[in-house]
């Protein structure tokens, strides 16, 4: 009698995979170096978040880490990822949904509190909206500052420059100005260009010894 043939059950990643799959909102998952990947709707994001948290199959209690990604060769440009963890079922699963400049992100700070203050990350840094968001500040550069830094088109002296004026008492801003209008790099390390330290006299002397030793061999 032949052995019959037994189907192998689904691992725990691929069985997670097909259960967000089937959730409103998803537009295709995909499991990438043992993760598992959702790309969602933004207009849907609420209520997908709002699943993957209260619901016992998901049970993401945690949202680790909000950040976004700069496309700028798309026509939404962003990336908006939410890397969410369920300490319960010790799994995590990412979503990610994309924007552009304009935009509005609906806010998950109500769904996880802490989200505040990356969605304010995401928005100084590279200007993306969120809708809802109760606190809408910047919070890693100076309320004066122009542009977004991690725009993959800012440029990288910035627009402005910051000193303290000693006439005038205070901080001022002004536009960048380069001090020389090309740059001449000396590639040799500073350090590699230093052949004796102080104290390495005796070394270097030996080093040299062995040079000439084997330059006359």
């Amino acid at each position: 009698m032949a052995d019959e043939v037994r189907e192998e059950a689904p691992s725990p990643l691929a069985r997670l995979a097909g259960e967000v799959a089937a959730l409103a909102g998803i537009a295709h998952v995909a499991v990438e170096n043992g993760e598992l990947v959702a790309l969602a709707q933004r207009d849907a994001l609420v209520p997908l978040m709002l699943t993957l948290r209260d619901d016992p199959r998901f049970s993401c209690e945690q949202l680790m880490d909000l950040c976004g990604v700069d496309w700028p060769e798309r026509v939404e440009r962003f990336d908006v990822v939410y890397n969410l963890l369920s300490v319960s079922l010790n799994h995590r699963i990412r979503v990610i949904i994309t924007t552009d400049e304009r935009a509005l992100v609906p806010s998950v700070s109500a769904i996880w509190p802490a989200a505040t203050w990356w969605e304010r990350e995401a928005w100084d840094l590279f200007g993306i909206l969120f809708s809802g968001q109760p606190d809408h500040r910047r919070i890693l550069t100076d309320y004066g500052f122009d542009g977004h830094p991690l725009r993959k088109d800012f440029p990288l002296t910035g627009y402005v420059e910051v000193r303290y004026d000693e006439e005038r008492k205070s901080v001022v801003y002004e536009p960048v100005a380069l001090t020389q209008e090309f740059r001449s790099f000396d590639f040799v390390s500073p350090w590699e260009a230093i052949t004796t330290l102080p104290g390495d006299e005796k070394a270097h002397a030996f080093r040299a010894e062995d040079a000439a030793a084997k330059r006359t061999e």
